[in-house]
């Protein structure tokens, strides 16, 4: 069944990127931060988004409108996710910050709404605890920027529900993502890759087998 409506808690890089990925799916979307300067932002930077695919020929005008027309702003947490079948949040990487906020999306957020943070190095199941239920949070890592990055992290922690991870897969998919599914590790999957190739590229300089230059060059065009 696909997503029709969609709450975004946190309008920095990462939450309207999101937004943006979300209409363009074809979503309703309500895009939510407590301050309205970064929302205004937001929806201005969405604005240029869209007109930059509308430029380069990805997007037709009139579905240009169509995408924009589908977001709304909305500096009320309980009016931005009234509706909503999936909620996801985007604010700062501070454990505290991020409980709190899942404790009040328990009860404001519809029952049945997949609840999924796209924390990129936080514990979901630590996350998870602040909810009665904590099988009702998935992680759903997104990269940036959003609308170009095909790659979502989808991360289940011990107290998962299957039924929440399969819907918070199909919906990467519905957003043209291509989503894996990782168990809750520090880094996840994406980042502790990095990690792997950031030491062997050490170990390369340490051996001579190329120079910094060199090595970075490998990394970029290769």
């Amino acid at each position: 069944m696909r997503v029709g409506r969609v709450a975004v808690v946190g309008a920095g890089t990462m939450g309207h990127g999101i937004a943006y990925a979300a209409a363009l799916g074809g979503c309703r979307v309500a895009l939510t931060d407590s301050r309205a300067d970064a929302l205004a932002r937001a929806m201005e930077r969405i604005r240029e988004l869209v007109a930059g695919g509308v430029k380069r020929g990805n997007l037709k005008e009139a579905e240009g409108s169509e995408v924009v027309q589908r977001l709304r702003a909305d500096a009320q947490l309980g009016a931005a996710v009234t509706g909503a079948e999936v909620v996801i949040e985007a604010v700062v990487e501070d454990l505290a910050v991020k409980r709190r906020l899942f404790a009040d999306l328990q009860d404001a957020a519809p029952r049945d709404a997949l609840l999924a943070t796209n924390t990129s190095s936080l514990s979901i199941a630590a996350i998870a605890q602040a909810l009665r239920d904590p099988g009702r949070v998935a992680g759903m890592h997104f990269f940036n920027p959003v609308h170009a990055m095909r790659l979502v992290e989808v991360v289940t922690h011990e107290r998962s529900d299957p039924g929440v991870v399969a819907r918070a897969v199909a919906f990467a998919r519905q957003l043209g993502k291509e989503p894996i599914v990782v168990k809750d590790s520090p880094g996840f999957a994406s980042s502790r890759l990095g990690v792997a190739l950031g030491l062997e590229a050490m170990r390369m300089l340490e051996r001579g087998v190329a120079t910094a230059e060199d090595i970075d060059k490998a990394m970029e065009l290769g």
